[in-house]
């Protein structure tokens, strides 16, 4: 069964403290595509309840044009998340366009939130339905992350939230996201089954975060390395990792023209009764042609390129 989800860009998705004013407006008027406003980490226990506020302050007065506008709740088994749900939707409302769950284990933690905004949703009559996030980073819900994928229509999008997946695995590593001195990619394995799990569902895979942002180029090699498996982008835990992410996740232009004149070269050949086509020495076939579209062509139309 196919379920008609939004398409929303998530080249980047920067982290945001959302006890911060100073940095939800800076965010608002960063590149990146999708901003995520921090209930969660970012946010000491005594400053929870007062940033859901400042949150909805945000998104209500600020200029979020052409992104995607997300808030990171904090995980089930504290006080806060079901009122971080309550408050920053009866606040912020049609102003939001999705929430992201942390610390997913099972489809029953996504179930709670969708059964919430269902109420939410039918309580404010809002018109647009909010979606859902998930960050998969503790061992029980990579182990449970097919059924996560699937366990709502409204669930979006699986966030590799490699920091505590390090902690909940013993991983040994000096740097969030940086998988140097092993033999290989220590992400790779995990990276691979949240993908797998997230394209079978239809639904968005985002690689986590890259904690040494003065490190250029080791977070563009890791986006490299999560853009090849199929992600669609990677968390910003600075501006400055911004461009990068926007460079790695989107496809060159020359690719995107070429694309294009493959696509319309060979929905001519078609036309004639063609199965196959050969365009400047390359075999073009309707396998080649949907390959190109889920990698170039879909992204290029998406970004507006």
């Amino acid at each position: 069964m196919t379920i008609a989800r939004p398409r929303r860009c998530r080249r980047v998705q920067l982290s945001t403290p959302g006890s911060s004013e100073k940095m939800i407006q800076k965010a608002s008027e960063s590149k990146a595509d999708h901003v995520f406003l921090d209930l969660e980490d970012a946010v000491a226990p005594s400053q929870k309840r007062d940033a859901r506020k400042k949150i909805v302050q945000g998104l209500k007065s600020l200029d979020w044009t052409g992104k995607t506008r997300c808030v990171r709740i904090n995980d089930l088994t504290t006080e806060y998340a079901f009122e971080d749900i309550i408050e920053i939707v009866e606040g912020a409302g049609e102003h939001l366009d999705t929430i992201m769950m942390t610390k997913v284990l099972t489809p029953s933690d996504v179930l709670f939130a969708d059964t919430l905004l269902n109420q939410l949703e039918k309580k404010l009559k809002l018109k647009n339905r909010i979606g859902l996030e998930a960050l998969i980073e503790e061992v029980e819900g990579m182990q449970n992350v097919d059924a996560i994928a699937r366990s709502t229509p409204r669930l979006e999008c699986l966030v590799f939230g490699m920091g505590d997946f390090s902690a909940s695995m013993g991983v040994t590593n000096k740097n969030v996201g940086d998988s140097s001195g092993y033999l290989g990619d220590v992400w790779h394995y995990a990276r691979f089954r949240l993908i797998m799990a997230c394209r079978a569902a239809g639904i968005d895979p985002v690689d986590g975060p890259y904690a040494d942002f003065r490190n250029a180029e080791g977070y563009r090699e890791e986006c490299k390395r999560s853009m090849i498996l199929g992600c669609v982008g990677k968390w910003a835990i600075h501006p400055s990792q911004i461009d990068i992410a926007l460079a790695e996740y989107s496809p060159r232009p020359e690719d995107v023209t070429r694309a294009r004149m493959l696509a319309a070269a060979y929905a001519e050949a078609e036309a004639k009764g063609l199965g196959a086509i050969n365009v400047d020495g390359v075999m073009v076939d309707v396998a080649s042609i949907r390959i190109l579209r889920n990698t170039v062509l879909n992204k290029a139309d998406l970004y507006g390129m």
